[in-house]
């Protein structure tokens, strides 16, 4: 039996006052899974054997303006999670000729006929909290308890109901760590092309659930398996069987199935996972053989693999600011990779690319790349010193923005008009600071912008663009200080 302290109050009270006004009131669905599985749900509803114009009656403030009966509850003084709880008549729906919505909804029919019509055994469970019973004619007990994802009756029919359904078998898969009941696996594998029928938004939705449960590599595993991620993201599927050089122990598609499993082992955010999955995604558009390395080359997967991850996340209609985070850390990725080349004006530069607050995700991103390469040692002491010398440059000016000059200063001085020669001279002045961050001041600035507003513009904006690539020079004592935090020299 479920200990009743693990239901909210609300809920219970909500319920309560259904059982008073004289009907039967559960909790349903996933709620019921999470609570008997020991979790905490996040979502709680509850189905009624009364009708909608009744519900309505029992409540002070509540709102109904659907075509499925279901009524919101209103507790304005409740914590937000709890400030509606939605409250759904037992119904019994017609034919889902949309293969989405259900062309009729019934009310007034049996508690086990509302369950039949959801989609998996482990969602079919209504628990009556007055009386402390189960309503489980599925067997979605016994199926949580063998970690076993199952469909409610005959699944073919399931997912013609709604295609969807067979996403979330797998999302399931991937968050809750079961299985999938065979008969249903041979369904999904049939009605796998169902789904292109859906809306990019609602496969979106259940793919980035994927991507943020604790097991996203079994849930693509198993997406690819049953070809369900030819419809979500068929670009993933050029990766498989494609062999790497020396360097890497496994093919494109399990490694960076691998360096996706370890963002989410260490819970990194969804833009670090995005770009796990994605950083080598260019690599079989630009695989070629050389023989004079006798061995795969991969140049310009980076780029190639920037442009196929934005093509990719503006498909699903992801966030602008989700694309145009993962997008840069896949194009960088690559940038640390010989510590006897990487200078602190070069990373200094990358901070610049990437913006002081992604550098540190572009290490995580390298972290997953490094265990997606089988190396069991996530910090050894080439990261530990990438990470120094990180800190060491996060210390300069990395964006003209932290120049100790401005553009307006910069029109007084030079008696020059606005326009394209500004940024140029302003660019042109961040170069020299990156290279000798001493240079920030404003004397060596305002002076320097005198001197160089002389210079035509191309070669203004030659400067800006190239910079002399010389490395910073920076007090030894702070110096010290960071490479003893990383134990590096």
């Amino acid at each position: 039996m479920i200990e009743q302290s693990k239901i909210p109050a609300l809920v219970r009270e909500t319920a309560h006052t259904l059982e008073e006004g004289g009907f039967e009131a559960y909790i349903v669905g996933g709620c019921v899974r999470d609570l008997v599985m020991g979790r905490e749900p996040h979502d709680w509803d509850i189905t009624t054997d009364a009708r909608p114009e009744e519900i309505v009656t029992l409540f002070e403030k509540t709102f109904y303006e659907n075509a499925y009966g279901t009524v919101t509850v209103v507790h304005e003084d409740a914590p937000p999670e709890l400030r509606h709880i939605e409250v759904t008549p037992f119904r019994k729906e017609g034919a889902y000729r949309d293969m989405r919505h259900p062309d009729t909804v019934t009310f007034g029919v049996a508690l086990e006929e509302d369950l039949e019509r959801r989609d998996f055994t482990i969602n079919a469970i209504a628990y009556r909290t007055e009386k402390n019973v189960f309503v489980d004619p599925f067997g979605g007990i016994k199926d949580i308890k063998d970690k076993r994802i199952a469909a409610v009756g005959d699944p073919e029919h399931r997912f013609s109901e709604d295609a969807l359904r067979m996403i979330r078998g797998v999302r399931f898969v991937a968050s809750l760590d079961f299985t999938i009941d065979e008969t249903t696996a041979r369904a999904i594998k049939k009605m796998a092309k169902n789904i292109s029928i859906l809306s990019i938004e609602r496969i979106r939705d259940e793919f980035e659930k994927i991507i943020l449960s604790k097991n996203p590599e079994k849930g693509l595993k198993l997406a690819f398996e049953f070809g369900l991620l030819h419809y979500i993201v068929p670009e993933l599927e050029e990766t498989v069987g494609v062999e790497q050089n020396g360097d890497h122990p496994y093919p494109v598609w399990e490694h960076i199935l691998k360096a996706l499993q370890h963002s989410a082992d260490r819970d990194f955010p969804l833009e670090i996972r995005l770009a796990a999955l994605f950083h080598d995604i260019g690599k079989p558009r630009t695989r070629e053989f050389s023989r004079e390395k006798e061995d795969y080359t991969f140049y310009g997967h980076d780029t190639t693999g920037a442009r196929m991850t934005k093509r990719i996340l503006e498909r699903l209609k992801f966030p602008v600011k989700t694309i145009e985070t993962a997008v840069k850390l896949v194009r960088h990725h690559m940038f640390f990779t010989d510590i006897e080349k990487i200078t602190l004006s070069a990373v200094r530069r990358m901070i610049r690319n990437v913006g002081e607050e992604r550098i540190w995700d572009l290490m995580k991103v390298r972290t997953c790349d490094r265990i997606g390469m089988n190396r069991p040692v996530e910090e050894p002491y080439r990261l530990r010193k990438y990470e120094s010398m990180i800190e060491e440059a996060l210390r300069d000016p990395t964006s003209v923005k932290m120049l100790n000059i401005d553009g307006a200063r910069v029109m007084e001085v030079t008696r020059e008009t606005p326009g394209p020669k500004i940024g140029y001279i302003l660019h042109a002045l961040l170069e020299e600071v990156l290279d000798d961050p001493s240079l920030n001041s404003k004397e060596y600035l305002e002076n320097r912008a005198g001197e160089l507003v002389k210079l035509e513009d191309k070669e203004l904006k030659k400067l800006g663009e190239s910079g002399k690539l010389k490395k910073g020079e920076m007090e030894e004592g702070e110096l010290k200080k960071i490479r003893s935090k990383y134990r590096v020299k």
